[in-house]
């Protein structure tokens, strides 16, 4: 009962914030918010900025009545490597708080895994409007306690390519993460990550967007698939800009005991642009 109250309290505040963020105008020039909000659209646009997640799920099974908050710190550095080609860093730092899970040792707080991907990127589209990158991605055994963490060190290959058309843009990223050292006692890791999307921008600057953040555990032989359909609102205040987010997740599949139904995702992002 606990959790479901707060995940209701959690809503009505997403939905408080995203309305009244909605009636802010963005007061940037008309092109510079069309191109911003374009930008935060491509996961790998020449563009520094910070998404501040917040995430909030329940469980079920064995782990009913049990909820994980996660902030993820997500910064995002691009880097010029010629005149043809950008190098874009993409960070993920979790900070987690689990409880109500049965096995007390379940319920700790604390820094996650940190996850880090490096996009090797033309700086122009194809001919044909593509726009990709690609390179490796690395899992690092940050966590704080080892409830919160795999205790492996991860490699791997990362790309991702998407089009932009007008308002719309459609596209894929993914990746796959192997173990390749840590702790001997715990489980390997050997799970690929796939994260179609779609989004459209309307005159405003509001973006609506829908993905899957897939997973699936080679060694479980499980899929993790949340659907997020998202709103989020490009805005000004004073000389800076943010682009607020709140989204629904529905868990289409994951483990045994593990999230489960719906959960919530509200997000302010940071822009530095140039």
């Amino acid at each position: 009962m606990k959790g479901i109250k707060l995940k209701s309290y959690a809503y009505i505040l997403a939905a408080a914030v995203i309305g009244f963020m909605l009636t802010l105008p963005v007061n940037a020039q008309e092109d510079k918010g069309v191109e911003l909000a374009k930008k935060l659209a491509n996961p790998i646009a020449s563009l520094i900025s910070v998404p501040l997640q917040y995430n909030y799920d329940e469980y079920g099974g064995v782990n009913d009545r049990a909820s994980v908050s996660r902030l993820n710190i997500q910064p995002v550095i691009p880097f010029s490597l010629s005149e043809d080609w950008n190098l874009i860093t993409r960070t993920i730092i979790p900070l987690v708080d689990q409880s109500d899970f049965p096995v007390a040792s379940m319920n700790e707080s604390g820094l996650g895994d940190i996850t880090a991907s490096q996009f090797f990127s033309p700086k122009s589209p194809t001919a044909g409007g593509w726009i990709w990158g690609a390179g490796p991605v690395e899992l690092l055994p940050t966590a704080s306690d080892e409830a919160l963490g795999g205790e492996k060190w991860g490699f791997g290959p990362t790309a991702v390519v998407l089009k932009q058309s007008g308002p719309w843009t459609i596209g894929f990223l993914g990746n796959h993460l192997w173990s390749v050292a840590g702790d001997d006692d715990r489980a390997d890791i050997n799970a690929t990550f796939l994260q179609p999307f779609v989004s459209y921008i309307t005159k405003t600057k509001t973006t609506i967007g829908v993905n899957t953040e897939s997973t699936y555990d080679w060694e479980a032989e499980q899929w993790s698939v949340p659907v997020i359909a998202q709103v989020a609102q490009l805005f000004k205040i004073g000389p800076h800009i943010f682009q607020f987010a709140v989204a629904a997740k529905h868990w289409a599949e994951s483990p045994d005991n593990g999230p489960e139904d719906w959960g919530l995702r509200v997000q302010l992002t940071l822009l530095f642009p140039k």
